[in-house]
């Protein structure tokens, strides 16, 4: 596959999402493969899907991990539920789920504080049978400020995710002006104005958005980027959106901040995924 950026772009600054690249090796090996490939920063799901709090020792071996690879963790989810899986986040779903969210909010955020992680991502969590959305929504919303504040007591951002409704069909969030209410809700409850837009835009094609005005509309309130190409959510390349000229309005419309690489490498192994990046652009600081 061709590169799709020239070796002199030097002004974007890309991680690797190690929940769906390099899966094929255990969690604690994933830093020092993305490394290997040349990249400097990385990003994760929660990685424990089974507890919102794993013992210390687990967290310590992660964090090792990471140190020893060189790698930057740039941006890490709060507890999701089963994810991948069918779950799409807590922060909405009564009951259990939103006591393992709440159980997680500080582990999350003090890990993050522990590797310099200056973004913590809340998945809202699917609609529930027999649940009123308004009673949904004002949990979520409960929820969300609790986390807002545990980001801005460890110096980071809350991020707010759209998702695609046809791989998502539960899910509220599933158009850009969605995703942004919620960012403006927690920030008018909390004063911070720490929460922001996570602007996927697999995900926002996936809606059918006009790609170009949401990033004309919405780059201000963004807090991070991801991207994989559509259809397939494959490697840029491999379908038909033209992301570098997305990501170069992403750039002239004022964002600066990290593009999570969150694609599926397809049937080879995920060091063979990046062909699309040259090489000197994989490593960024931090």
């Amino acid at each position: 596959m061709a590169s799709l950026f020239s070796e002199k772009r030097t002004d974007q600054r890309f991680d690797v999402n190690l929940s769906i690249l390099f899966t094929e090796l255990p969690l604690l090996e994933r830093p020092a493969a993305a490394a290997a490939a040349g990249f400097t920063a990385v990003e994760l799901w929660w990685p424990w899907i089974e507890t919102p709090t794993p013992d210390q020792a687990e967290l310590d071996a992660l964090k090792k991990a990471l140190d020893e690879a060189g790698t930057q963790l740039v941006g890490l989810n709060f507890y999701a539920g089963q994810l991948p899986g069918p779950d799409r986040g807590a922060v909405s779903v009564p009951g259990e789920e939103s006591d393992r969210f709440r159980a997680n909010i500080d582990v999350a955020a003090d890990f993050a504080a522990s590797v310099g992680c200056k973004a913590l991502n809340a998945l809202y969590g699917n609609r529930v049978d027999g649940v009123d959305p308004a009673v949904q929504d004002q949990l979520a919303l409960e929820n969300l400020v609790l986390a807002a504040r545990a980001a801005d007591r460890v110096g980071a951002i809350l991020l707010i995710e759209t998702l695609n409704k046809p791989e998502s069909p539960l899910y509220p969030l599933v158009s850009a002006p969605a995703g942004v209410g919620v960012v403006d809700k927690v920030n008018a409850a909390t004063g911070l104005g720490n929460a922001k837009f996570l602007l996927d835009l697999y995900h926002l094609s996936m809606n059918g958005e006009d790609l170009v005005e949401v990033i004309e509309k919405y780059a201000d309130k963004t807090g991070h980027v991801q991207i994989a190409d559509n259809p397939g959510r494959g490697a840029p390349g491999t379908g038909g959106l033209d992301l570098a000229d997305l990501l170069d309005r992403l750039k002239k419309a004022g964002y600066d901040g990290w593009v999570g690489l969150e694609y599926k490498p397809g049937d080879r192994p995920s060091a063979s995924a990046f062909e699309w990046l040259p090489a000197p652009l994989r490593a960024a600081g931090a």
